[in-house]
């Protein structure tokens, strides 16, 4: 099977595996302040100075966690439980990671905008201005879209939130480790990183606090993490997010040129045979990944009639025998027809030229066959 499914989770490296199977030896609490607990802590305090150093951040900054849902829980509502009450910033695009906590403060007296993103899937700064107000206590925009791979400007958000004196944090989940990524250029106060989109382990994160940024525990027990995460550490799971970043560090140019000449190659391939829109910013996205709409299809025939021989997304959700269109394609203005039709091709380090061009001679076929 030819796997494009990237942006959905990429496989375990083999130096990562590799890197979590040692750490298995070290079984010693890392609270414990015997030889067994330095030997974990290591481990742990190692990775934190790893992934410090993937996107330009001090290791006291970076806190793990269970993942990317916890991360951005512990970021959104650790925030609002500084205040009583307050307003906070969102888009229309975000993964639900985000638009659910914000929504669930919403149910607890918080105000909420929610803002609109252009046809090529961005957030306007300028509207952002708008809504910003006096009592706005939270910014919280990704970087880059899972469905599309539209970056925001984030630089120009962050300037507005530093001139307003509001945190700022961004879902960087599908970015780090496929692009380089640097706290310091994009501004942001708070930034999180999910391994398992990037070659790493799953049931694992981390959560960049940026120094002054005051934040309340969502999870209360004992004083791990600074107070703000409390648990015995997973060790393995670290063990792998800090080596998944210590390679990304490494490799990320040639990973990034690599990704873009296969996205580059399967839309070039498609686009030639097919009639086929692209969704969003033909050029400020993702370098691995492509969502285009497929005109005379329906995104989760093809899904599942290729399961077998290709892996990719469609965009869109089906439950109890209905469809229910993208709501990220929905909010960049398209029609329910071509929001069925999308479909999310992410390319990754593994893939090679030669499955590119059989996936998409695979996916031309059927869409042939269905055309005749």
């Amino acid at each position: 099977m030819i796997y494009l499914d990237n942006n959905a989770t990429t496989p375990l490296d083999k130096e990562v595996a590799d890197a979590m199977s040692e750490a298995f030896r070290f079984f010693g609490n890392p609270s414990s302040t015997h030889k067994h607990g330095e030997a974990a802590k290591a481990i742990i305090e190692s990775a934190r100075c790893n992934v410090a150093t993937l996107i330009g951040a001090s290791p006291p900054e970076i806190l793990f966690t269970s993942g990317g849902t916890e991360a951005n829980n512990l970021a959104i509502i650790g925030t609002a439980y500084s205040h009583e009450k307050g307003h906070i910033i969102t888009s229309s695009i975000e993964h639900p990671a985000v638009l659910n906590p914000v929504k669930w403060l919403a149910s607890k007296g918080f105000d909420e905008t929610i803002l609109a993103v252009g046809s090529d899937g961005r957030v306007n700064p300028d509207d952002l201005r708008r809504a910003v107000r006096k009592d706005t206590i939270l910014i919280t925009v990704m970087h880059s879209n899972n469905e599309t791979g539209v970056l925001q400007p984030i630089a120009e958000i962050a300037d507005v939130a530093k001139e307003f004196g509001i945190p700022f944090h961004t879902d960087a989940a599908q970015s780090v480790g496929k692009m380089a990524v640097s706290v310091q250029d994009f501004g942001v106060g708070m930034l999180t990183i999910v391994p398992h989109k990037f070659y790493g382990p799953k049931g694992c994160g981390a959560l960049y606090i940026k120094n002054g940024i005051e934040l309340k525990p969502i999870l209360f027990g004992a004083g791990h993490e600074r107070g703000l995460r409390p648990g015995t550490e997973n060790i393995i799971g670290i063990a792998g997010l800090g080596k998944a970043c210590e390679i990304a560090a490494r490799d990320i140019s040639c990973r990034y040129d690599y990704a873009k000449n296969l996205r580059n190659l399967l839309y070039g391939l498609l686009k030639e045979s097919l009639d086929m829109q692209l969704n969003g910013h033909a050029d400020l996205r993702l370098p691995n990944t492509l969502n285009a709409s497929i005109k005379g299809i329906m995104a989760d025939d093809i899904v599942t009639a290729l399961k077998n021989e290709v892996a990719f997304s469609a965009g869109s959700a089906c439950h109890a025998g209905v469809r229910n269109p993208s709501a990220v394609l929905k909010a960049m203005g398209l029609s329910d027809k071509d929001a069925l039709s999308s479909v999310r091709l992410s390319v990754g380090k593994d893939n090679s030229e030669d499955e590119t061009r059989e996936a998409a001679a695979r996916i031309i076929a059927y869409v042939k066959t269905k055309s005749l």
